[in-house]
């Protein structure tokens, strides 16, 4: 546990005494006080800040009608805590105090290590008034005073603690965890607020809760802590069954009993008691543990890597870490390795990478006397192999990742292995369809996977397994028979499902892309990477070929420039024994991909002359007018806009005849383009107004979104920058919108060129500088038209801030592309 430093204060360090306050019962009296709360809760702050000043406190933090303090001394701390009393003893608000001295670990982020979390959880055994303090600090003090409350166990579930009050005053019981055999946990409780909630909340209302989820990612810590939390709600007893050594239903009640001391006639013993049993590891008990679990007269918390089954229970799937948690955990278990264990950006990918699994995360900070967070990442490759060094008191099965995903395979049936193995072949998550067109699957074992938790379902209906349990499964789909045609399967349909996305869009235009289909794209790139790598290795050249025709224009709108050059450096589109039409369309794909992404005119030009020849042959106008229109792109890169008009004046002329609006919009935009370039700003601005008016009536947003951007440029053209910030901002809207990436910084770039003309120097280069920036987390080039454009407006900035210019140009590296449009935007008039 962290405690963050308030600014510009000096923490003591060595031997300190924290003191902790809270007020009990605040809400209530929130509710009683109403607006008179505000000064009643004033009054109580300038009293305890008054009293921690008088003896040399230092204020660490302050969060709601909470101080966390510190003190060079113990005996300061206490009579700080007793000013603090006395001053608020007639007031209306009980306080409630807690001591504990520690030597601690002091970061730049204030406070660190366990001592924090431990004095944290003693103030939860208190009540209003009263002042309690640790024993170690109680061993400094020797006050006379102070009254020995014995020794507790705190619901941190750590070793128990004797307690001190100070003073005589007479307090209800304190609220520990006395009457349970919960055992001790040599770590704090991270993260997981949300789930321990909603657990208690099921316990409220249902007599079995079974806390489901795969090996390693806490459930039986979550079930630990929920228990810890519910003791006195129990007035027999929170008792933890541990039964994963346990094969046999029939032990399981002799097992019980032993716990909780009762007889052998179990049932009679728990009748007519509130009692809260714990049975952790249920898996290999089932189905026989059913019906036991029913006949309990008892609260029943369970886990079990799959439900039990059974009509009154109410199951709880563990959900993932949150990343923010899973750092924290990783960062947490460093520490007690390396107590000035620093996290950096490596130790939030390793949390990715290990999709947040709290065992996974604990054997990799295992590693951080050896292994720097970038050292352990670049491993985790081989996560198997690397996560063996869980600590020696853990359970057998959880001493390694590999252990813990053994122990949940060997208890599928043949059939369920089987299907384990082959869903590794997906890279990513997956759709029941594939499941069944790749795999053969059945639902009923997918969903006997699911429940077993060796395979997760998603909000999405997808479905998923979790990266280190996928790394075993692929072990597994090595030793399989028939794992070639199972890879062969793959890649076939995932070239037919790239393929279908392509025959359903390709029509539309390559700017109209439908949301529908980029999400199913989003979705299944993992799979379409895989099936590409799987072709290539196969020697399949005409489905490498088909696929990256398929899914160039995929990847030119979400800025996959990395997938579009990997392509492009594998397929072998100049091979003359392919069909026509394969290498046709491979040939558009290859020159498209040279031109917006390395501005490779030349490369671009070859690919697509050899692609209009190929056309020719073919009787189909869409086909040979789009070739046509890609020419007419090289000449416009080139500054020939006479032989651009006309290929682009061919083209249409084909579109029309084939009777596709989509395409014949985009060429109505780039004949504006073309005109407006060649310096014809009338007849240019006329065909991108055409185009924009009837992008709007047949709702493609997409063309519209690019032709918004050209009239932006147009407009700075003819300098006039508030024309041209209007235009860039709607534009930069509908990008955002339709998630035009491209579009998105060329707007950005667009935004700082207006804001120059109109004399922001500064916001200029500063945008100009995002723009760039953006352009290279991308991976992509700008066209080097576009950007001769934009450099010629902002040379100005250049020329007139001087020295300072570089700073601003780099003020804004290193935003998101989110960060980068707000940025924008800003600058933007209502």
């Amino acid at each position: 546990m962290v405690e963050r430093r308030r600014s510009n204060v000096s923490l003591p360090d060595g031997t300190v005494t924290f003191l902790f306050t809270d007020i009990e019962g605040s809400t209530r009296l929130l509710q009683e006080r109403g607006d008179e709360y505000a000064a009643v809760l004033a009054g109580h702050r300038h009293a305890l800040r008054g009293a921690f000043a008088r003896h040399g406190g230092v204020e660490v933090d302050t969060q709601g009608d909470a101080f966390f303090v510190a003190f060079a001394k113990a005996s300061d701390a206490l009579a700080a805590a007793a000013t603090a009393h006395d001053a608020l003893r007639d007031g209306p608000i009980r306080v409630r105090m807690w001591l504990h001295t520690a030597e601690p670990t002091v970061t730049e982020e204030g406070y660190v290590g366990i001592d924090v979390h431990r004095a944290a959880r003693i103030a939860a055994a208190g009540h209003g008034g009263q002042i309690l303090l640790s024993q170690a600090t109680g061993d400094l003090v020797r006050a006379d005073r102070l009254r020995d409350l014995g020794v507790h166990r705190l619901k941190d579930l750590a070793a128990p603690e004797r307690l001190y009050q100070l003073g005589e005053d007479e307090f209800p019981p304190l609220k520990t965890v006395d009457q349970t055999n919960l055992p001790v946990q040599p770590t704090p409780f991270v993260g997981r607020a949300r789930e321990l909630a909603e657990v208690l909340a099921l316990l409220d209302s249902h007599r079995i809760v079974t806390v489901t989820g795969p090996g390693g990612s806490g459930k039986t810590r979550l079930a630990l802590q929920a228990a810890a939390e519910s003791v006195e709600r129990y007035s027999d007893g929170v008792w933890l069954v541990p039964l994963a050594a346990v094969r046999d239903p029939q032990l399981i009640e002799p097992t019980i009993a032993r716990v909780v001391g009762g007889p052998d006639d179990l049932q009679a013993f728990l009748t007519g008691k509130r009692t809260l049993l714990v049975l952790d590891n249920l898996e290999q008990l089932l189905p026989g543990v059913a019906d036991i679990v029913v006949r309990l007269d008892a609260r029943i918390l369970a886990t079990s890597r799959s439900r039990l089954n059974i009509a009154a229970e109410q199951e709880f799937p563990m959900p993932m870490l949150p990343l923010d948690d899973g750092a924290a955990l990783f960062t947490q278990r460093a520490r007690q390795l390396e107590p000035r264990f620093e996290p950096d950006a490596a130790v939030r990918e390793i949390a990715e990478r290990l999709d947040s699994l709290p065992l996974a995360l604990e054997l990799a900070a295992a590693r951080v006397k050896v292994l720097t967070p970038a050292q352990i990442l670049k491993r985790l490759g081989r996560s198997l192999a690397l996560l063996t060094s869980g600590a020696h008191d853990a359970p057998e099965r959880q001493r390694t990742l590999r252990g813990t995903v053994e122990w949940s395979h060997q208890l599928l049936a043949a059939d369920e292995q089987r299907l384990f193995a082959q869903l590794a072949v997906f890279a990513g998550s997956f759709a029941l369809e594939a499941a069944e067109a790749v795999c053969s699957a059945e639902l009923d074992v997918l969903q006997s996977l699911v429940d077993k938790s060796l395979l997760r379902h998603g909000e999405d209906g997808r479905f998923f397994m979790l990266a280190t349990i996928r790394e075993f499964a692929l072990e597994k789909l090595h030793d399989l028979s028939g794992a070639s045609s199972l890879r062969r399967r793959h890649d076939d349909y995932f070239l037919g499902v790239a393929e279908e996305l392509d025959a359903r869009e390709r029509l539309s235009g390559m700017r109209d892309l439908s949301a529908e289909s980029l999400l199913r794209f989003e979705r299944e790139l993992p799979s379409f990477r895989a099936a590409l790598d799987g072709l290539v290795e196969d020697g399949r050249r005409e489905g490498a070929l088909r696929l990256g025709a398929a899914l160039w224009r995929f990847w030119m709108k979400r800025a996959k420039y990395r997938d579009a050059a990997d392509w492009l450096e594998k397929a072998t589109v100049d091979d003359a024994t392919l069909p026509l039409n394969v290498r046709a369309a491979a040939l558009a794909a290859a020159g498209g991909i040279a031109y917006y992404t390395h501005d490779d005119v030349d490369g671009a030009e070859r690919f697509w002359r050899e692609g209009l020849e190929l056309r020719r042959v073919q009787d189909d106008p869409h086909e040979l007018g789009a070739a046509f229109s890609r020419l007419a792109s090289v000449a416009w890169r080139r500054g020939d806009f006479d032989d651009a008009l006309a290929y682009h004046k061919q083209a249409l002329s084909l579109f029309e005849q084939a009777g596709n609006e989509a395409s014949r919009l985009t060429e109505l935009q780039w004949l504006g383009d073309t005109y407006r370039d060649r310096g014809d700003y009338d007849e240019g601005e006329r065909y991108l107004e055409e185009t924009a008016t009837r992008a709007r009536e047949l709702g493609f947003d997409q063309q519209l979104t690019s032709t918004l951007h050209s009239l932006g440029d147009l407009s700075l053209d003819r300098l006039d920058p508030e024309t041209a910030l209007r235009r860039f901002a709607e534009a930069l809207a509908y990008a955002v919108a339709t998630g035009s990436k491209r579009v998105q910084i060329y707007c950005v770039a667009g935004i700082a060129c207006a804001l120059l003309l109109q004399g922001d120097d500064r916001a200029a280069a500063r945008l100009w500088g995002i723009a760039e920036d953006q352009e290279r987390r991308l991976g992509f080039r700008m066209l080097l038209t576009e950007r001769q454009r934009y450099e010629h407006v902002i040379s100005g900035a250049r020329e007139r801030l001087g020295g300072t210019y570089e700073g601003e140009r780099r003020a804004g590296a290193g935003l998101t592309l989110e960060q980068a449009v707000a940025e924008a935007r800003r600058h933007i008039p209502a």
